[in-house]
């Protein structure tokens, strides 16, 4: 990865020393605009609404936390009980509609599904406060307008990554409540039981936790930039050195590539609910019932009867398989486990058809 890479020499005198302006160019512009890493994607490449996120919507509901975007339906009938998709926090929604041939939200519709996603505010230091009780309350409010706009008794759930953490928690809360508002329960890339023997775990000692803790409460929030480079760190080959040689070392414009457009564009995560997170991976409290408590209920997971279908990569590096599919049997309903062929954003976005995509499922749960 120096200046005596073979490839760079080679193309310093094809060029005319060019690639190695161009390089010195694009650190720079990476030292000033990206904290020192090389860019992973071109991001003038890409425009929310123009290239990315086309499938037509609109905002129906909106409160301090969140928006929440029905999709037009394109079919003659629809099935009466609707769809409400929660990304992750830490990133932001089109992830469900990245392109037309990368679209959950499109291919629900052309399925008779209505389909709603709801889109996280990014917060800033002024909403430092807001706690997985927060997200949840909101979340509650969202559900009561999508099941008013169907006139469906219930709704179908799905949850992403740390979207799944805050579902799953939602869900039990509705069993403590005695509320019947979820059918079923979907859960992407997501960890519950946070025992973890893989490398996530050498981000997970005691020490680093807090310190996370305290960086972002005095910021009043955790940057996803920050959250970014760690998970890079943990793939270094690909995330970093790969890009350090294609942008500086050949001088090459990084490339324009949907997928890394959206996973560098980052939202932020408030402190209280950064907190929390920390203190799940500290304490595991979803694998012991009534050691979580949320909107001023316990959560057992074992009381969640409902059916619930559960997605992991097997070459995800942030939610490992493994752990996913602990977590799939902590709840107390019939379980469709899944594991992908891919890692943790293409397991999310694999279309039906893509022959690159395989996956595997045992309904005994071994």
């Amino acid at each position: 990865n120096s200046l005596s890479n073979p490839a760079a020499v080679k193309r310093f005198f094809e060029t005319g020393g060019k690639s190695l302006l161009d390089g010195l160019g694009h650190l720079a512009k990476d030292l000033v605009n990206n904290g020192g890493m090389p860019s992973q994607v071109d991001m003038d490449a890409f425009e929310v609404g123009k290239n990315l996120a086309t499938t037509e919507g609109a905002v129906v509901f909106r409160n301090d936390v969140l928006e929440l975007i029905q999709y037009r339906p394109i079919t003659e009938s629809v099935h009466e009980r609707p769809l409400l998709v929660v990304p992750p926090q830490i990133n932001k929604f089109y992830v469900f509609d990245l392109s037309p041939d990368k679209s959950l939200a499109r291919f629900c519709l052309r399925n008779g599904v209505q389909a709603f996603i709801v889109s996280w505010r990014n917060p800033t230091k002024s909403q430092r406060e807001w706690g997985l009780t927060t997200y949840i309350e909101a979340l509650k409010e969202a559900i009561e307008v999508v099941l008013s706009i169907t006139g469906s008794k219930d709704l179908n759930l799905l949850g992403a990554c740390s979207g799944g953490i805050t579902t799953a928690t939602l869900v039990g809360h509705y069993v403590a409540s005695g509320e019947k508002k979820v059918n079923a329960f979907t859960q992407l890339v997501s960890v519950l039981d946070f025992e973890l023997n893989t490398q996530v775990a050498l981000f997970a000692d005691e020490k680093t936790l807090e310190a996370a803790k305290r960086r972002s409460y005095q910021s009043g929030v955790l940057e996803g930039k920050d959250m970014a480079k760690v998970f890079a760190w943990m793939r270094p080959n690909d995330l970093i050195w790969n890009y350090w040689v294609n942008n500086y070392l050949l001088g090459n414009q990084p490339p324009a590539f949907d997928i890394l457009y959206w996973n560098n564009d980052t939202t932020r995560l408030p402190a209280a609910l950064h907190g929390e997170f920390v203190e799940l991976f500290k304490s595991n409290p979803l694998n012991r019932p009534g050691a979580l408590e949320v909107s001023g209920t316990p959560i057992d997971l074992k009381q969640v009867t409902c059916d619930f279908y559960c997605v992991a990569g097997l070459n995800d590096h942030i939610t490992p398989w493994e752990s996913c599919y602990k977590s799939a049997r902590l709840l107390g309903g019939k379980c469709e486990f899944i594991l992908s062929n891919s890692g943790h954003i293409q397991s999310i976005l694999n279309p039906p058809g893509n022959p690159k995509a395989r996956f595997m499922t045992n309904p005994e749960l071994p």
